[in-house]
């Protein structure tokens, strides 16, 4: 755009924070042979070691035993507790050791570290329009659109994605909005007018009144006609000591429309559409309120009594098969029924409304026009900002009113960075309308405003569509990353040729990133290990443990527990971004404060967030095990002992998702596309066959290259490496108190099958480029949400006084960008170090300067090398 509005992102709460990061000695022991001993780094160092944490807890390490192995001396700072590193984790090795470090600072700023999710299909995925989609078909036809000046996502929808590479054909099974609608015309007759097929089903049952009065009914549409109330719906209503509602007076007089109604439904007592029962029209008023506000129905339709139950049952199919869930049918209840029968009352159906709508049969519980036409799922885009995976579905759950367990992702992304992916609803009977509405919290902005501000709390969803499956992990094909590198210093322009080609031609060490370990003194694997030894209490402990440099509130709320065992008060103070340590606490108080049953609160906790702390734990291992292979044998060839892939393995075993994360349940799989997401999670447990592999001898290693090398993730389905390497698996196992040969447990969640991973990775479609700037705050990529709106485009200055170093590239799934960084940097890359080096480095002197308005910048400097693009 030729002018856009800069804006100052919000600083998110945890920036603002300390890292205070405990003392270490050295950043390694056992270190790369090029250590980055740059004042930058120094610098970093003095920052961080200044700022201990304050909480109190024993010296004992939270490490597993098996840290011993590594050969590193765990260092400690007054109080107990220090970071992790990346050599406690196992990683510790390079494959271009001889080429010096690239100084630079990861993800000084979100937007340094963009993510974007290629799917199935090797299309990388993009937010493309933040407008309201439309569920009819009719209107993109051009049908009774009226006035309407909404863009419907499908035409968005309908462009292509960005291919990656040679896309290859997989037949999707997505439905554009209103392609369902669109198909079903030639074969609903709820989407033709009313017909005479419709009064000839239903003659036999309803007289002539009726029929036309049901006829009146459904083509006035699931509104009913807008009357006034002189303002008595709008008002809110006072309540005297009998509970009897008195409307307030003092409000103006107002139309009764759902646009202005604030969710409460609140209009009176005589609400109930059956009769003149205000107890049960309060609990239809409440459903309503909770679904947006809509105006209340009191059209009905009642039959004669019918005395034959087969002809009332008949009745409820017949309204079933014309109105295609539209309208709900269900026995009168507000009359006893009398020796000549029940009557059957039809009216459109509601959110919660009356017995039809409260089974999935009958349209859904408050389908709207097409709401039982379209297929169960809905998939849209998420661009979320500086938030876990997991907590942003959270939020989007309390924002849509769903169930968290109805919403899934293809994969996990980093935290801190903007990240955009594909995220799947089972909607119930929610159109695209609607969750596009309660995600931009339409009850309280307008659709101007929706469209010119940024989402709320770094989430934006957008390109929202109907789809027959959910999504499941693994079905992806990779990540795009746009990563910048700020503040670089490097000898010269021949050494970052260097470090980039060196990835590359060699790749990197398929390490786990720090991402998997959590950022604080108490890492992940931990607790994973006490969970896979079934010490429920410690694992518990650990999770509820102080964290130094943690937001205050969360301090608050841990002490509130932990030190005066207040119960009550740390529930109120604990943010509900803290997900683990609030379920437990939730079960303690449903428990009436009893804290002896420590497996039953582990189990509240989300079962992804379960799972990826025993996965933490097998990466650890795996981690530990491939620094050994790369130290013993180097990272050129491949050598008698390692592990391969006897033949190229199915789809679910593959090269390209050799990431078969733990369970069979976690497996990539495009089978079963008609299936529900449980009858394909069984589908695939019952065809699992483990992976055929192949120990390397003498005669055959020279057969194969260091790309085919594999290495396992601990369990019960796998094969060990020969020779040292596999004594080394069975040591660490051993030493961590379990048993390499059992990895069955009672709880079958629990029960690790293992996996298989390629010990390096190759980028793909590699690019880079150097940026000159000047003020850090200035932004030098931009997010695909900013972009639609107009905000901080990337502004870079000629001649600016720091480089930064922007990278492009496309990894597979379960690879680590920040892994493929620290090839170049040669750096911890570790969150609270990464703002220690920002806090250090020189760049932040000018802050908010203008590169033009700066004495004293070196006219003389070295002009780097403004762009250099490799060919993938």
């Amino acid at each position: 755009m030729s002018s856009s509005a800069v804006r100052e992102r919000e600083d998110d709460e945890e920036l603002a924070r300390s890292p205070k990061r405990t003392k270490v000695d050295e950043l390694t022991d056992d270190g790369p042979i090029v250590a980055d001993t740059s004042p930058l780094m120094s610098a970093a160092l003095a920052v961080t070691d200044s700022k201990e944490g304050s909480s109190a807890v024993a010296a004992e390490s939270v490490l597993p035993p098996s840290h011993a192995l590594l050969g590193i001396a765990p260092t400690f700072s007054s109080n107990g507790l220090r970071q992790v590193l990346q050599t406690d984790v196992g990683i510790s090795e390079y494959i271009s050791r001889d080429v010096p470090p690239i100084s630079g600072i990861i993800k000084q700023r979100f937007t340094d570290f963009l993510v974007f999710e290629v799917n199935q299909d090797h299309q990388v995925i993009h937010l493309k329009s933040l407008d309201m989609p439309e569920s009819s078909s009719k209107k993109g036809k051009g049908i009774n659109d009226g006035s309407s000046s909404s863009v419907i996502a499908e035409a968005s929808m309908a462009q292509p994605q960005e291919p990656v590479a040679s896309a290859e054909s997989n037949a999707a099974d997505e439905l554009p909005v209103g392609t369902e609608a669109k198909d079903k015309d030639d074969s609903t007759p709820a989407d033709i007018p009313w017909n005479d097929q419709f009064t000839e089903k239903l003659a036999p049952y309803l007289n002539e009144v009726s029929i036309d009065q049901l006829k009146t009914m459904f083509l006035e549409g699931r509104e009913p006609p807008r009357v006034t109330d002189s303002g008595w719906g709008g008002r809110l209503t006072k309540t005297t000591e009998d509970g009897t509602e008195i409307p307030d007076e003092a409000k103006p007089s107002e139309d009764v429309d759902a646009s202005n109604n604030d969710g409460t439904g609140k209009r009176g007592k005589n609400r109930g559409s059956r009769g003149d029962r205000g107890g049960r029209g309060g609990r239809g008023r409440g459903r309503g309120g909770r679904q947006g506000g809509e105006r209340e129905d009191h059209r009905k339709v009642l039959s004669e009594p019918i005395s034959s139950k087969t002809d009332r049952t008949a009745l409820h199919q017949v309204v079933r098969e014309l109105f295609g869930g539209k309208l709900d049918s269900e026995t009168d209840m507000s009359t006893p029924a009398g020796d000549d029968g029940s009557r059957i009352v039809i009216k459109w159906s509601r959110h919660g409304g009356g017995r039809g709508g409260g089974r999935g049969g009958r349209g859904g519980r408050g389908d709207r026009s097409d709401r039982g036409n379209h297929p169960p799922y809905i998939h849209f885009t998420l661009q979320k900002t500086n938030r876990d995976t997991q907590d942003a579905l959270g939020y989007l759950s309390r924002t849509l009113h769903v169930n968290i367990k109805d919403l899934a992702v293809a994969g996990t992304k980093d935290k801190r960075g903007v990240t955009v992916q594909r995220v799947s609803l089972r909607r119930g009977n929610k159109t695209v309308e609607d969750v596009w509405k309660s995600a931009n919290q339409f009850n309280r902005r307008s659709v101007q405003e929706i469209l010119s501000q940024r989402g709320d709390r770094g989430v934006r969803i957008a390109d929202l569509n109907y789809r027959k499956a959910g999504l499941e992990l693994g079905m992806l094909k990779g990540n795009a990353f746009v990563i910048t590198l700020r503040n670089v210093q490097v000898e010269n322009v021949e050494t970052l040729d260097r470090a980039m080609n060196s990835i590359k031609h060699k790749g990197f060490i398929n390490y786990y990133g720090m991402q998997r370990f959590g950022t604080a003194a108490v890492p992940t694997h931990s607790i994973g290990l006490a969970i896979l030894k079934s010490d429920w209490h410690k694992a518990v402990s650990l999770i509820l443990q102080h964290r130094p440099g943690e937001h205050p509130e969360v301090v608050a709320a841990r002490d509130a527990w932990l030190v005066d065992g207040n119960l009550d008060r740390a529930l109120s103070l604990m943010p509900r971004r803290v997900v683990a340590e609030r379920c437990i606490l939730e079960s303690y108080k449903k428990q009436g404060g009893e804290t002896r049953n420590a497996m039953g609160a582990l189990s509240t906790i989300p079962r992804n967030l379960r799972l990826m702390y025993v996965h933490a734990y097998q990466s650890y291992v795996w981690n530990a095990i491939v620094s050994e292979r790369i130290r013993i044998h180097g990272p050129d060839k491949a050598v008698p002992g390692d592990l391969v892939f006897d033949s190229k393995p199915a789809a679910k075993g593959s090269a390209e998702n050799d990431e078969m994360e733990v369970d069979n349940e976690e497996q990539a799989t495009t089978e079963g596309k008609g299936m529900s997401s449980r009858e394909r999670k069984k589908a695939v447990k019952a065809a699992y066959v483990p992976p055929s592999i192949k120990i390397l001898t003498e005669e055959d290693a020279h057969q194969y290259s260091i790309f085919d090398v594999i290495m396992p993730l601990p369990g019960r389905d796998v094969d060990y490496p020969g020779g040292t390497l596999g004594e080394r698996y069975r040591e660490f196992l051993r030493l961590d108190g379990l048993d390499p040969d059992n990895f069955i447990r009672k709880q079958k969640e629990y029960t690790l099958n293992g996996s298989y991973r390629k010990i390096l990775q190759v980028p793909k479609d590699l690019s880079w480029s150097i940026l000159r700037y000047t003020d850090p705050d200035v932004p030098l990529a931009q997010a695909d949400e900013d972009k639609l709106l107009g905000f901080d485009s990337p502004v870079v200055v000629d001649d600016g006084k720091f480089h930064a170093l922007q990278i492009n590239l496309t990894l597979e799934t379960a690879a680590y960008a920040t892994m493929a960084l620290r090839e170049v940097t040669k750096t911890e890359t570790s969150s609270h170090f990464q703002t220690g080096l920002t806090q250090a480095s020189e760049d932040q002197q000018f802050r908010g300067a203008v590169a033009g308005d700066i004495a004293g910048l070196d006219d003389d400097d070295t002009e780097m090398e403004v762009s250099n693009t490799l060919d993938s």
